[in-house]
């Protein structure tokens, strides 16, 4: 299984927020924003601030899919 954030990036788009502003409004490191762009595992700690910040349920901003062989 792998870990998509496209529902993150069209919410930050919709919400006409940048990622450097993203970034900033929930604290993250730019390591973290990294490993959101690439579609990594990130924290639990990590989905709970963005979920803080934006008001929002976990399954608003990740999809977990899977991954074909």
């Amino acid at each position: 299984m792998a870990v998509e954030y496209k529902k993150l990036w069209v919410m930050l788009i919709q919400k006409d927020i940048t990622k450097p502003q993203f970034r900033e409004m929930v604290g993250l490191s730019p390591a973290t924003l990294t490993k959101l762009n690439k579609n990594e595992y990130v924290s639990m700690e990590v989905l709970t601030k963005i979920c803080q910040t934006f008001n929002c349920n976990i399954g608003d901003i990740v999809d977990v899919v899977r991954e074909d062989d």
